[in-house]
């Protein structure tokens, strides 16, 4: 269940979550960056991020995580401690996308309850200042497995502005 919205944040709007994965194995030699694991720290982390979210009662409608190594095993962590019924979809859009990118999935998702993003920098930390500020070039940026809950009207587009950035959290 979501929990009420702080003064200011409209009580009709769809909450979107974007969640970096949590720090990674440098790429041992001859390993695609794609296949990089957590690191212990990272496992961890990921643990941190997720009960953080189960804590503040958040409810997925849907999941959609990188297809890297790391955010998918990021993005099991959170879908494991909220016991979530939305099932993870592995998007291999969100490997190496531009806020525009990132924009056009969650849009795809417009009529979900709460769209939960796991994916990387430096998509995410500009989408966040994209949405929050209007600007791409003054990101607050968003270390490993940092979580930024931005909340839209229910009935406004997703564009430049039109977010208010309800919780930054990192471990």
């Amino acid at each position: 269940m979501m929990a009420a919205p702080p003064a200011g944040v409209a009580l009709s709007s769809r909450p979107s979550i974007l969640l970096r994965q949590a720090p990674a194995a440098p790429p041992a030699p001859g390993q695609a960056a794609l296949d990089r694991p957590l690191t212990d720290d990272g496992q961890q982390e990921a643990r941190a991020a997720a009960d953080w979210l189960a804590a503040h009662g958040v409810e997925p409608a849907v999941v959609l995580c990188s297809p890297a190594r790391r955010t998918r095993q990021t993005a099991e962590r959170v879908v494991e401690a909220l016991a979530a019924s939305a099932a993870l979809h592995i998007e291999p859009r969100i490997y190496e996308a531009t806020p525009a990118d990132l924009l056009d999935l969650i849009e795809e998702h417009a009529g979900r309850d709460c769209v939960l993003v796991v994916g990387h920098n430096p998509g995410l930390e500009t989408l966040v200042a994209l949405l929050t500020d209007g600007t791409s070039d003054n990101g607050r940026g968003m270390p490993p497995a940092a979580i930024a809950w931005l909340h839209v009207d229910a009935d406004g587009a997703l564009e430049p502005g039109a977010a208010n950035l309800r919780h930054f959290w990192w471990p």
